[in-house]
């Protein structure tokens, strides 16, 4: 059973790795510390595949002598193996080359506003009531049909923590979260063999899951769409992405804005700043103040107080995605991206998905990607895919062992809505997204 998270012994930990690291004589410091506990069970056809209890504790210190700087770490917070830790650390950053970017980041940029982002809400779940939700997850995708005759297990987590950041501005950032999730992966038979599909449910509130009958189920109806699938013929097509994988889209848009590809000068995005690359109905911003939100926070993880921002306005690119090393590097400002976007949201437009469908009438919808065919250098993609035809508006039948293939730069100007359909699982809320035209190969 999970013990309530009190950040309190977190704290005294950051203070006394500050403390030591002044004592050796660190001209600045920063420090994180976290505790996370919880337990994962997979069942897999009735039986317990999987169960693992994790208990875990790390303090990482980083010292800064002028522009030299090291790190070192622990998984013992005993005042003593701290002091230990802060030693390690100095003595490296005196050895090490200065980088006139190195430091803290500025000290009137520190978040001074805490609000409560409703985060944390433990589960009082032991292992005897996961195996039984698990079991039950899995027995209601079996129970939905018989060609559902296998499965790669239905898996229940529920985990919670807490950290601490801390610098020698006097900043110290003090978070406890929870997040819990319940997935089911099914498999079935058809004349050309095995298909398999999923569904799973992630939220910071246990009150807030899917419950496991409808997630069962809904993997199970996702598995048997799959069954019967066909080929599809080599060709440019329409192409939708499904509300599940939109995300990845935009997860390379970000890769392509962020501080370390920008200043390595490794973006096919470079020097994008004020210019065009969405069409201009599209609206992607940061909300890092959203209830229970996965990405919420008020501060990143240099202390820096966030705030919401576009980062796409009418199309056009706003600010790109910086912590305050590679703001330095660019001669830029932190955007209070040390750690990553805060719940990135995609506006959408008037459409539902059926909507989409029927707009589009001919077309591919894409419900997976698979491999590693994308170039942020260039913006070339090109990944396997599986999905469905669709001709007349509607869904006729499942197509795979294809590949969809374009450039991130066309991709995105060709984008031609965003549906309703918003997944809020993730750091990422997006409908599914309608691109023009893609190079399908069957």
């Amino acid at each position: 059973m999970n013990q309530p998270i009190d950040n309190a012994l977190l704290e005294q930990a950051a203070e006394i790795a500050l403390q030591q690291a002044k004592n050796q004589g660190a001209s600045a410091a920063e420090v994180g510390v976290s505790k996370s506990q919880g337990l994962s069970v997979t069942v897999r056809q009735g039986d317990v595949e999987t169960l693992e209890y994790n208990n875990d504790t790390g303090l990482g210190i980083t010292v800064y002598f002028g522009q030299s700087k090291a790190s070192a770490s622990t998984s013992d917070l005993r005042p003593q193996a701290i002091a230990d830790a802060v030693k390690a650390a100095s003595g490296i950053a005196k050895h090490t080359q200065a980088d006139d970017y190195a430091g803290l980041a500025d000290a009137e940029l520190m978040a001074t506003e805490f609000p409560d982002l409703s985060l944390y809400h433990p589960w009082d779940i032991d292992a005897e009531q996961a195996i039984i939700i698990a079991s039950q997850c899995e027995q209601a995708g079996f129970d939905v049909d018989n060609r559902i005759n296998n499965s790669e297990g239905a898996s229940l987590s529920s985990h919670q923590g807490g950290r601490v950041y801390a610098n020698s501005h006097g900043f110290v950032g003090s978070t406890i979260s929870s997040r819990h999730s319940l997935s089911c992966t099914l498999i079935a038979n058809d004349e050309r063999g095995m298909q398999r599909d999923y569904w799973y449910d992630m939220t910071r509130d246990p009150a807030d899951l899917e419950s496991a009958k409808h997630i069962g189920q809904r993997a199970a109806e996702n598995t048997l769409k799959r069954l019967n699938a066909r080929t599809v013929d080599t060709g440019t097509y329409p192409v939708i992405f499904a509300a599940d994988i939109a995300p990845s889209l935009f997860g390379q848009f970000i890769g392509a804005i962020r501080g370390g590809a920008l200043y390595r000068k490794s973006s096919f995005l470079l020097d994008h700043l004020g210019k065009q690359i969405f069409p201009d109905f599209i609206h992607i911003h940061e909300q890092p103040y959203l209830l229970k939100g996965i990405g919420s926070s008020a501060f990143d993880g240099d202390g820096v107080a966030t705030k919401a921002r576009d980062i796409i306005s009418d199309g056009i690119l706003q600010g790109y995605v910086l912590d305050s090393y590679s703001a330095r590097k660019l001669n830029m400002n932190t955007t209070a991206n040390a750690g990553g976007v805060h719940n990135l949201t995609i506006d959408s437009g008037d459409l539902d998905f059926a909507g989409m469908l029927k707009q589009m009438d001919k077309g591919i919808l894409v419900t997976e990607t698979m491999g590693m065919g994308v170039n942020i250098v260039t913006g070339d993609y090109s990944q396997g895919a599986a999905g469905f035809w669709v001709e007349n508006g509607e869904i006729q039948y499942a197509i795979d062992e294809f590949t969809i293939a374009s450039n991130l730069k066309d991709m995105f100007m060709g984008i031609q809505a965003v549906a309703m359909d918003v997944q809020k699982r993730g750091n990422t809320r997006t409908g599914s997204v309608w691109i023009d035209k893609m190079t399908v190969a069957g």
